[in-house]
């Protein structure tokens, strides 16, 4: 299972990834405070109490629950760490149901390890969040998203789905079901080699059916990134790598290059999920993938998870992210320069928070630089039809305008993801087959 990581406000620590695309999870630095009462948008107290979440017969059991286990083999009662985590060994027992069996990650929002079900034998992944009052209020919001997800996704082919849920110990403990590694974990072990245009091809048309589908039950993910989705199995083969054939042997490593066996995807972490709202305006998504009007204080609603995706889909193409900064103005800076000037009338419009970003009714650009190094990230950029270009052998002038139309500044004239899922990028491919 992909680490998690549950976001909060005002997701500072966020903008703090390295150019280089270190690994999200355990390194991310302590996150600020979270505003109290509140998480992504919506009020705490719509959300009832534990006990009255649970069906009748989950409550009166977990009473006596810690009695019940210690018989049947629960591990000595541990206090958790400073920061709130569960202390656990290889090997124990969580629950009489489920035995440990590794760790897979952790992150902000505490831990996910392996585990083995003895009820349903069969392995899956366990979400231990962290015994901290309001990282236990977030996880019941995002218990509330999953089951309304699973409640619809009959077939369960869009999201990741949520075997299970329980309160162990003071840690809320979220049970899916395991798959595979997540996009960014294939194309880390990958060196960041490219992925196949056909398998681009089919992850998008999947990442773009699960989005519809979300919005379509008024949900806004709010958090799209290749570290958000999951392959469904880990299972892959080696092919030739023919940007490197000309220089390397066929027996160096480098020569071949590895391409998951299934396209096969699923979306995970509802974290920070919400429900549409109007004049929605607190920062969501990575910085890699934040969409404009969130920089620059407009509001946001649909259109920023669909932003995300044109990002991601272009990552997938060339391996790197397509927006490697961590400040805004030098952000928006890469966006002119990737994809032309920003329209007067949002610039005119940003709040007061991103007005020092403008001056004289365009982007506060290279005046405004923090340094030399920030202008040259920037200069080195390509727009975005020779990104592409570099990268894709056919189909190329289908994605750049399928891409043009997720990346467009204006929320309201950004495609929605219905009508992507119309483009004769995934069109065109439907017919030849």
């Amino acid at each position: 299972m992909e680490t998690e990581r549950v976001t909060e406000f005002p997701f500072a620590y966020l903008d703090r990834r390295p150019r280089k695309r270190a690994r999200l999870g355990w390194d991310v630095p302590q996150a600020p405070k979270a505003q109290v009462g509140m998480f992504c948008g919506q009020e705490l107290g719509n959300v009832t109490s534990y006990a009255s979440l649970m069906a009748p017969s989950e409550t009166s059991t977990i009473s006596l629950f810690d009695k019940e286990v210690t018989r049947n083999g629960s591990p000595p009662w541990r206090e958790d760490d400073k920061d709130g985590h569960y202390m656990f060994s290889l090997g124990e027992n969580l629950t009489t149901r489920y035995k440990i069996q590794s760790k897979m990650g952790e992150g902000t929002f505490g831990q996910v390890l392996e585990c083995w079900d003895r009820e349903k034998r069969e392995m899956v992944a366990i979400k231990i969040v962290r015994g901290i009052k309001k990282y236990r209020e977030a996880a019941m919001i995002e218990i509330e998203v999953l089951q309304q997800l699973g409640k619809h996704d009959k077939g369960g082919n869009r999201c990741v789905q949520l075997r299970n849920w329980f309160d162990y110990r003071n840690h809320i403990c979220i049970v899916f079901e395991k798959l595979g590694p997540s996009l960014y974990d294939f194309l880390k072990k990958n060196n960041y080699r490219s992925f196949p245009i056909d398998l681009v091809r089919e992850i998008g048309r999947q990442l773009l059916e699960c989005v519809a589908f979300m919005h379509d039950l008024v949900f806004i993910h709010t958090d799209l990134k290749p570290e958000n989705i999951l392959l469904v199995s880990q299972d892959y083969i080696k092919v030739p790598d023919y940007n490197k054939s000309s220089s390397r042997s066929p027996k160096d490593s480098s020569y071949f290059k590895r391409v998951p066996k299934s396209s096969a995807i699923k979306v995970i972490d509802f974290g920070s999920t919400t429900y549409e709202r109007q004049d929605q305006t607190y920062i969501v998504s990575t910085r890699h993938y934040r969409a404009p009007e969130v920089i620059l204080g407009l509001g946001w609603t649909y259109p920023c998870d669909v932003w995300s995706i044109g990002c991601i889909l272009v990552e997938l193409c060339t391996g790197e992210a397509l927006f490697q900064t961590h400040e805004n103005l030098e952000h928006l800076a890469m966006m002119e320069r990737v994809l032309g000037s920003l329209p007067q009338h949002m610039l005119k419009r940003a709040d007061r928070h991103a007005e020092k970003y403008v001056r004289r009714g365009r982007l506060d650009w290279p005046e405004g630089a923090a340094s030399r190094e920030s202008i040259r990230a920037v200069q080195k950029l390509p727009r975005l039809q020779n990104l592409i270009m570099q990268h894709v052998d056919h189909s190329a002038g289908d994605l750049i305008h399928l891409l043009q139309g997720l990346l467009r500044y204006d929320p309201s004239d950004r495609l929605s993801a219905r009508e992507a899922l119309r483009h004769s990028f995934f069109t065109k491919d439907s017919l030849r087959r």
